[in-house]
Protein backbone atom coordinates (compact mmCIF):
# COMPACT_ATOMS: atom_id res chain seq x y z
CA UNK A 1 0.00 0.00 0.00
CA UNK A 2 1.66 3.43 -0.72
CA UNK A 3 0.06 6.36 0.88
CA UNK A 4 1.54 9.66 -1.27
CA UNK A 5 -0.30 12.15 2.10
CA UNK A 6 2.54 10.65 4.27
CA UNK A 7 6.25 10.52 4.99
CA UNK A 8 8.43 8.75 7.18
CA UNK A 9 11.35 10.85 9.16
CA UNK A 10 14.73 9.36 9.92
CA UNK A 11 17.22 10.17 12.19
CA UNK A 12 16.91 13.28 14.34
CA UNK A 13 15.97 13.76 17.74
CA UNK A 14 15.29 10.64 19.84
CA UNK A 15 12.23 12.22 21.52
CA UNK A 16 10.10 12.94 18.10
CA UNK A 17 6.11 13.02 18.67
CA UNK A 18 5.75 11.38 15.05
CA UNK A 19 8.23 9.69 12.68
CA UNK A 20 5.00 9.33 10.24
CA UNK A 21 3.71 13.00 9.29
CA UNK A 22 1.97 14.88 6.21
CA UNK A 23 4.31 15.84 3.32
CA UNK A 24 5.95 19.53 2.86
CA UNK A 25 4.17 22.07 2.11
CA UNK A 26 4.90 24.54 0.08
CA UNK A 27 8.83 23.83 0.41
CA UNK A 28 10.60 20.53 -0.41
CA UNK A 29 11.82 20.02 3.26
CA UNK A 30 9.79 19.38 6.15
CA UNK A 31 10.42 20.68 9.44
CA UNK A 32 9.10 19.91 12.75
CA UNK A 33 9.16 22.13 15.44
CA UNK A 34 10.43 20.50 19.21
CA UNK A 35 12.20 21.98 22.35
CA UNK A 36 12.53 25.70 21.26
CA UNK A 37 13.57 25.09 17.58
CA UNK A 38 12.77 23.11 14.21
CA UNK A 39 14.11 19.85 13.29
CA UNK A 40 14.89 20.06 9.61
CA UNK A 41 14.23 17.08 7.24
CA UNK A 42 14.88 16.34 3.52
CA UNK A 43 14.01 13.84 0.98
CA UNK A 44 15.86 11.21 0.36
CA UNK A 45 15.56 8.67 -2.99
CA UNK A 46 14.70 5.89 -0.47
CA UNK A 47 11.34 4.30 0.17
CA UNK A 48 10.44 2.57 3.96
CA UNK A 49 8.42 -0.11 4.40
CA UNK A 50 5.64 1.20 7.50
CA UNK A 51 2.53 -0.07 9.29
CA UNK A 52 1.28 2.74 6.52
CA UNK A 53 2.19 1.85 3.93
CA UNK A 54 5.60 2.05 1.80
CA UNK A 55 6.34 6.04 2.67
CA UNK A 56 9.42 8.32 1.35
CA UNK A 57 11.97 8.51 3.43
CA UNK A 58 12.94 12.22 4.57
CA UNK A 59 15.98 12.35 6.58
CA UNK A 60 17.40 14.69 9.18
CA UNK A 61 19.87 17.16 8.73
CA UNK A 62 20.05 19.99 11.24
CA UNK A 63 18.38 21.93 13.98
CA UNK A 64 17.44 25.38 14.08
CA UNK A 65 16.76 27.28 17.48
CA UNK A 66 13.49 29.82 17.97
CA UNK A 67 14.70 33.27 18.30
CA UNK A 68 13.15 35.10 21.63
Amino acid sequence: MNDMSKVFLEGGPDDLPERIVPPPSPGPDVKIQLRGGYEHFRPTSRRADTAEGTLPVYEWWERTEIAE
